[in-house]
């Protein structure tokens, strides 16, 4: 099996050049980061959330897990300015490499129900966005010790200018796109 900077280089390469027409292939696009959230509202009242969160993103991502913190306050989330509620983590070269293979060959498929992921999450600039509902299905994650499962936002930011182009490299590194 093949990781998928292996894909990359053998696969997407070449396909790329082929369909889009590039001369050289340092104009073929390339993943620059991959970016993990997790938003916890009730990190508000349960502040022990939190840190089993930021905990378990560590564990997913390989990377040590940043806290983050309220822009704004909002009386009706009985939140105010400053207020820790999530974390994050940033993955870039090796690391951001080692989760994407896990993403797409251990954790998209322990997905239950999974028949493929949108082609509609893209921003317009070729980057792409995942929600995924349940964190557990990344093989880290010891299910006996989870006190709540909790969703999370993967985002892929791209050097593609088109959606249509970071779609073809998504495809070619093996994102399982619906048909």
């Amino acid at each position: 099996m093949l990781s998928v900077e292996e894909r990359y280089h053998q696969v997407a390469v070449p396909k790329l050049m082929e369909e889009f027409g590039y001369a050289n292939k340092m104009q073929v696009p390339t993943i620059k980061k991959v970016v993990l959230n997790m938003g916890l509202g009730e990190a508000i009242q349960n502040a022990k959330i939190l840190d089993s969160a930021a905990e378990e993103l560590t564990l997913i991502a390989g990377q040590k897990s940043v806290i983050t913190r309220a822009r704004k306050s909002i009386a009706a989330f009985k939140l105010r300015e400053g207020m820790p509620i999530g974390c994050m983590v940033t993955l870039r070269k090796k690391r951001m490499y080692d989760f994407l293979t896990k993403l797409v060959n251990i954790a998209i498929p322990r997905i239950r129900d999974f028949r493929g992921i949108s082609k509609k999450a893209f921003d317009g600039h070729g980057n792409y966005s995942i929600g995924i509902k349940e964190h557990i299905i990344f093989p880290e994650v010891d299910y006996d010790k989870i006190d709540k499962i909790k969703g999370m936002n993967i985002t892929i930011v791209t050097s593609a200018n088109t959606n249509n182009e970071a779609l073809c490299l998504l495809k070619a590194i093996g994102m399982p796109f619906r048909k």
